[in-house]
């Protein structure tokens, strides 16, 4: 018994666990007033909360290009240089050990039932879902952006609404999760601290029909990561997206050991990945899947050893 729970704490996902978590409260320490840091980061987050600068670099990409609040209208090189560093640096990790939205969808994984299965084929086919995401995204924000550089962005701002500041933030799930029903409890609270009925209470706080939608794709979403491991990160987010494309030009990577991958017969490292990876039809010496976040289960699986990483 102590060898097993020795075995498990020396594995590589029990540190992971420790990060994510440590990573969760630091990016949370504004909701519990412990203070803020100027990071920008190629992960999930918001900018839901007033002084918070620790933010996701694809928001700031956003902002940046529609010119929304104190953001001024220019090229987000801050936003981009941020994915550039990191991927190129560590590829897709962050997706893996730090993302706070990821974290989410890992605790959700633990729930004890039958995973939906879904075929190569449709994986393969829908894993692009998350580049149109991407590219929806930042066609909006372009286009603002010139309309507001041309002096005529009146009309398609009307037309936008409430999606002219960030097209893809406005029904983030991580917005909605870590923003939007934070400030719904915190106003609660308040109204009942002021004394307010519970009418009054409802009067206070308005929820216009975006906050209904917001709610729902953010619990679709989270169903469908509790039916699908992960299945935010290979369909539909944009930060997955650019970091794919950088995680083929990243430094680090993983190689199997040809003499001790015993491939005939054994997929323990391709049945515990996350992200659906063929691992085992990746080249040996090394890989940089756009896919992998490196959450290195296929390293703990290995019975033999075969799968180590690579840097650089």
């Amino acid at each position: 018994m102590k060898v097993e729970i020795k075995q498990r704490l020396l594995k590589f996902n029990t540190p992971r666990r420790i990060v994510q978590f440590l990573s969760f409260v630091l990016f949370s320490a504004v909701t519990f007033n412990l203070g803020v840091l100027p990071i920008l980061l190629p992960v999930l987050w918001t900018w839901g909360f007033p002084g918070n600068i620790i933010g996701d670099s694809f928001t700031a990409m956003q902002f940046t290009l529609s010119g929304w609040n104190d953001f001024p209208v220019a090229f987000p090189w801050l936003a981009v240089a941020s994915f550039l560093i990191v991927g190129i640096l560590i590829g897709k990790s962050m997706c893996g050990w730090i993302c706070p939205f990821g974290f989410i969808q890992d605790l959700i994984d633990f729930v004890k039932r039958k995973k939906t299965v879904i075929s190569p084929r449709t994986h393969r086919n829908i894993i692009y879902l998350k580049y149109i995401v991407l590219g929806a995204a930042l066609f909006i924000s372009v286009t603002f952006s010139a309309t507001k550089l041309a002096g005529v962005s009146e009309s398609y701002e009307s037309a936008l609404g409430i999606f002219a500041k960030a097209p893809f933030t406005t029904l983030s799930p991580a917005e909605s999760l870590f923003a939007t029903l934070p400030k719904l409890v915190l106003g609660f609270r308040n109204a009942i601290a002021e004394g307010v009925s519970f009418d009054g209470i409802i009067g206070a706080i308005v929820l216009t029909p975006i906050f209904w939608i917001q709610m729902f794709v953010m619990v679709a979403i989270l169903v469908f990561a509790a039916l699908v491991p992960r299945s935010f990160c290979k369909y539909l987010c944009p930060h997955g997206a650019i970091m794919a494309i950088m995680n083929r030009f990243s430094f680090i990577g993983l190689r199997r050991d040809p003499v001790k991958c015993s491939k005939e017969g054994c997929r323990q490292c391709v049945e515990v990945c996350p992200m659906d990876i063929p691992i085992l039809d990746l080249p040996w010496e090394k890989f940089s899947d756009p896919e992998c976040i490196y959450c290195l289960k296929c390293v703990d699986a290995c019975e033999h050893k075969a799968i180590k990483i690579k840097y650089p």
